[in-house]
């Protein structure tokens, strides 16, 4: 026969293991949330025109438990010779090829991983008071456009004029920018009448609008390639790659003006 005080005791060291294995357990999930919330996520190095796109993108990634990603947005060529010389870089995405043969071709990506994320469209913009076509704009007012001997916008922007046939008559008036999104500021601020950017960038301006959309044939394709770089430290790197080509990253990326990745 048992005692009672046994079945008492035996049920009091039931529950007591039961509390310290359910109290390990607690203290094991707030370790890996503390662990977790610690972490940072890569580095991202991306074309200035992907400004709103990607923090979006980066929102919802963290909204779905990530360690946020750390962005950081310049010129294409900018980013790609900081790549080059070696700063931290986890993921980089250009807004053109060029830029992503240079470092192709020296070895500095990790293969397989590059990939076209986004496409986009070249606009002309004037400020919202601004009355004058395309053509009157063109022939007698200055241009602020993105640098296009260096910057991928201003040789897309190039490439739409000389297809057109206004090149050699604008570029004495050309105003080069540093980037895409320095070119739409002299237009938002009154310094340039007239700028050519991409169409996501007017989207996010109410102080321009759109008076001409060039052609896509007036221009190569507009493409956002992305990949890993070789010196990529970030566990995340190539899952947040992932995420941006996926449905949902497509769907976000959209929503910002940019075209799909196969458009």
């Amino acid at each position: 026969m048992i005692h009672p005080t046994s079945r008492l005791t035996g049920a009091a060291h039931a529950l007591a293991t039961l509390v310290l294995a359910t109290f390990c357990l607690l203290l094991t999930a707030c370790s890996l949330s503390a662990e977790r919330d610690g972490a940072e996520g890569p580095v991202v190095l991306a074309a200035a025109s992907l400004q709103e796109a990607l923090t979006d993108a980066g929102q919802a990634w963290a909204a779905a438990g990530h360690p946020s990603p750390r962005l950081s947005f310049a010129g294409s060529g900018a980013l790609a010779r900081q790549v080059e010389a070696g700063a931290p870089a986890d993921l980089f995405i250009s807004a053109d090829e060029q830029w992503m043969d240079y470092l192709a071709t020296r070895g500095l990506l990790r293969a397989g991983s590059r990939r076209i994320i986004a496409t986009g469209e070249l606009v002309l913009v004037a400020r919202p008071g601004s009355a004058a076509t395309a053509i009157v704009a063109l022939r007698d007012g200055r241009l602020a456009l993105a640098d296009p001997d260096a910057v991928p916008a201003g040789r897309y922007a190039r490439a739409a004029l000389q297809a057109t046939g206004w090149w050699a008559r604008v570029a004495p008036r050309i105003v080069p920018a540093e980037n895409v999104r320095a070119a739409l500021a002299l237009v938002e601020r009154g310094e340039v009448p007239l700028g050519i950017i991409y169409a996501s960038d007017a989207r996010t301006s109410p102080a321009v609008r759109v008076i001409h959309r060039f052609a896509p044939a007036d221009h190569p394709p507009i493409r956002y390639p992305a990949a890993v770089p070789n010196t990529a430290t970030n566990p995340d790197a190539a899952a947040f790659l992932d995420f941006l080509a996926s449905a949902e990253g497509q769907r976000i990326l959209a929503a910002r003006g940019l075209g799909p990745a196969g458009g």
